[in-house]
This record gives C-alpha cells, structure tokens and sequence, in this order.
C-alpha cells in the first residue's frame, strides 16, 4: 500500500523546487514607476547597465510617445526590405521596461535576411500584405509559416529567423522584442548578394539563394 501523503511532507520538495526554477524575463525588473532616458551632455561619461534616468521634473509626455515609425523605411535596397527598431536609445519612454519595438516593410519579393536576437524574443504582427515568416531552432529543424494581415508570429530568444513578402503588394510588419537593446546577430549580406546587373534580376537570383539556404534547414528537420 502507498504511505498517503500530506502537505507539510512535500512542502520542502515544493520549496526546493521552486528555488530551481527559472524565470527568464528579457530585462530586469523595474525599481521605479518610470525613467526615460536621460541624454548626457558632451564629456559626461557614465557607466551602467542600462541607461540613466531624467531626473523626474524633466519628465514629459512625449517621452512616452514616437512617431518614428510612422512613414514606411528605405526599401530601394537589393534586399527590398527596411528594418526601422526603436530601443530605449531613441525612445526614451521605453528605458527600464524592458522593451523595444520596430517597423519592417517589404517591398514585393523583398526579404528579410536570416538574423538573431541574442537577448530577446520577438513577437511580429502583419499590418498588411502577405509574408513566409519563420525560425530555426538549435536542431536545425524550420517552423515556417505563412502569415496574412491581422496575423501574429513569435521567434524565440536567440533563434534565427528570417522573413519574406509572397504576396503581389507591399507588406508591412510592426513587431515587440522583450529588451530595450535586443541585438542584431545577421548572417553576412556577403554570402547573398549577387554581382551586378538589374535590379529585377538581382531580387529574382537573391530569393532563390535565400531559399535555397532555409530548404537546408527544411530537408536536415525532415530527416530526423
């Protein structure tokens, strides 16, 4: 027969549990309401993991409101794509939140290169148009999808992920990364660029590059 079991006897095993499990946010928590961030003048130097606070009379709404990502990016590229990010940097509101947000707009054909965020998860949303959008995961297996307008998609922390416009119209992606300095690891435009000729062309060789590269990924996850 099993011995019954009361709560007082699990309650050091739920403990000790508890200790080992980890939480993992993008950024620390806050230790205050609010913090915009405060640009040093010329030959102020100040070291810290984050950065520093206005003092709170200098405080204004517009810290907390940016129209910089308003008005469509550059797209006349060999990419046919514009990443426009805000961080706590350039948005002063979102210092200490743990939060940084950015506007992708792809031009048709147009992509989105193969890149890593080493410190935060992405959630991204189509504003409009129609996307393939996917991640790798650490066994090479591919997590692709196609994506509409009014659909969401998450890449996980660390992970390469990459996105592309199949539709006949321009797209428009607006994404949330849970760290007010996510970093960009990318893979080198060197490896896709073509030689030069016309653009039509050059969009045309670099999409068959970009795909063939995923369908690597694609065949090694159907083998395992």
């Amino acid at each position: 027969m099993f011995k019954s079991t009361s709560f007082s006897d699990i309650l050091p095993i739920v403990v000790l549990g508890c200790c080992f499990v980890q939480h993992c946010p993008g950024d620390s928590e806050n230790i205050q309401d609010i913090c915009p961030t405060f640009h040093a003048s010329d030959g102020e130097t100040v070291f810290i993991n984050g950065l520093p606070c206005k003092p709170p009379y200098e405080v204004t709404p517009s810290d907390f409101k940016s129209m910089k990502l308003s008005d469509p990016g550059d797209t006349d590229n060999f990419r046919g794509s514009a990443v426009s990010i805000l961080t706590a940097a350039e948005y002063p509101g979102l210092n200490t939140l743990g939060l940084s947000v950015a506007r992708t707009d792809l031009t048709v054909d147009g992509l989105v290169m193969p890149h890593s965020h080493p410190r935060a998860s992405e959630i991204m949303y189509v504003y409009q148009g129609k996307v393939v959008a996917g991640f790798v995961d650490t066994r090479n297996q591919l997590f692709q999808k196609s994506l509409g307008k009014g659909d969401v998609m998450v890449f996980p922390r660390g992970l390469l992920h990459f996105s592309l416009n199949v539709g006949y119209d321009d797209a428009t992606i607006f994404s949330v990364l849970n760290s007010q300095n996510p970093g960009v690891v990318g893979i080198s435009d060197a490896m896709f660029m073509p030689r030069q000729g016309n653009g039509s062309a050059m969009a045309s060789r670099l999409r068959k590059r970009v795909m063939r590269f995923i369908s690597k990924f694609n065949d090694s996850s159907m083998t395992q």
